[in-house]
C-alpha cells in the first residue's frame, strides 16, 4: 500500500475542520525509511484546542478503529487508530505550541529530546495542508545551531560511573547489568553523534539507528556494524569494541570542537574500578 497516498487522503478529512491550520506527514514514511511494519504519523496543527468531538469526527469519517485516545497531556492531544489495515498515530498540537517548541530548541538551544523530535518532524516532514504556515516553520529550523550541537555533546560525554565497573561485571558474568551499561553508553554516543553532525534527534530512543548513522558524515569507521557487534558478540569483545569507539568519538569531538576540554572526561572513561588486594 502507498502510505503517502493514504496519508494525503486522510489529511483531507482533517482539513474539513476550520480550526485546523496545517497537517504534516512525519515519521519513517516522510523520510522514506518505512517498511512493512510502518504506520502513518500525522501531525495536526490547530488554531485552537480540538474537542473530543473534533478528534473523533475525523476518525469516524475514515471508519477508524480506535486503539488509544489520550486526553490533553504534555501540550498534546494524541490518538491511535486503524483504518484500511494501517495504523495511524495522530499528534495534535496548537500552532502556538509548535512555535514555542521551535523557539526553545533553535533560540534557547534546549536539548530536550522530545522537543527535538518535533523540530525534526518539521524539518523532515511532508506538508499535506497549510503550505504557507509549514514553509515558515521549516525556514526556522533549516539551520541547526552550533550552540545546540555543543549542548548535545556536553549532555552526553559523561558516560556514568557504572561504565567504570565493566571489568568487574565481566568477571562476575553479571550480564544483565553489563548490557544495561553498554546500551546506556551506546545511547550517549548516539546523542553525541547527532550533535556532531548537527542533526535533530527524531526519536528519543534513537530508533532507526542504521538509517540515522548512514546520514551522518562525522562518525567512527564502520559505525553501525560495530555498534551491532557490541550487542551480538561475546561481552568481553563487546566491551573492548565499545572502549575503542568511545575514544574515536572523543577524537571526533576534539577535531570539530577543539575548545571543549575532554581531559577529565577521557580520564573518567578509562578509569576502572580497582581490585581489592
Amino acid at each position: 500500500m502507498n502510505l503517502k497516498f493514504l496519508a494525503s487522503s486522510i489529511s483531507k478529512v482533517y482539513i474539513q475542520n476550520p480550526k485546523v491550520d496545517a497537517v504534516l506527514l512525519g515519521g519513517s514514511v516522510s523520510r522514506n525509511w518505512n517498511d512493512e511494519y510502518s504506520d502513518i504519523e500525522l501531525f495536526v496543527f490547530w488554531k485552537e484546542g480540538p474537542t473530543e468531538e473534533d478528534r473523533k469526527a475525523s476518525i469516524n469519517s475514515v471508519n477508524g478503529r480506535i486503539i488509544d485516545f489520550h486526553p490533553y497531556e504534555e501540550e498534546e492531544w494524541s490518538e491511535t487508530y486503524v483504518t484500511n489495515g494501517v495504523k495511524l498515530e495522530i499528534s495534535n498540537f496548537l500552532n502556538s505550541t509548535i512555535q514555542k517548541i521551535i523557539n526553545d530548541v533553535i533560540v534557547e538551544f534546549d536539548t530536550d529530546l522530545d522537543k527535538q523530535c518535533l523540530v525534526a518532524t518539521v524539518y523532515d516532514g511532508i506538508p499535506l495542508y497549510g503550505e504557507e504556515i509549514l514553509s515558515k516553520l521549516k525556514k526556522k529550523v533549516e539551520v541547526y545551531p552550533k550552540e545546540l550541537s555543543v549542548g548535545m555533546i556536553r549532555d552526553n560525554i559523561y558516560l556514568g560511573n557504572r561504565w567504570n565497573n565493566r571489568e568487574a561485571l565481566l568477571k562476575r558474568e553479571d550480564w544483565l547489568m553489563l548490557y544495561k551499561v553498554m546500551v546506556s553508553v551506546q545511547t550517549n554516543l548516539m546523542g553525541i553523534l547527532f550533535g556532531l553532525n548537527r542533526l535533530y534527534v527524531h526519536h528519543p530512543a534513537f530508533k532507526w539507528q542504521k538509517h540515522s548513522l548512514e546520514t551522518m558524515n562525522i562518525v567512527p569507521r564502520n559505525t553501525f556494524n560495530r555498534f551491532t557487534s557490541i550487542l551480538l558478540n561475546h561481552p568481553k569483545e563487546s566491551v573492548r569494541e565499545l572502549e575503542e569507539i568511545i575514544q574515536e568519538v572523543f577524537e571526533l569531538i576534539r577535531t570539530e570542537y577543539p575548545s571543549i576540554d575532554l581531559s577529565e572526561v577521557i580520564d573518567k572513561s578509562l578509569f576502572l574500578r580497582p581490585k581489592n588486594n
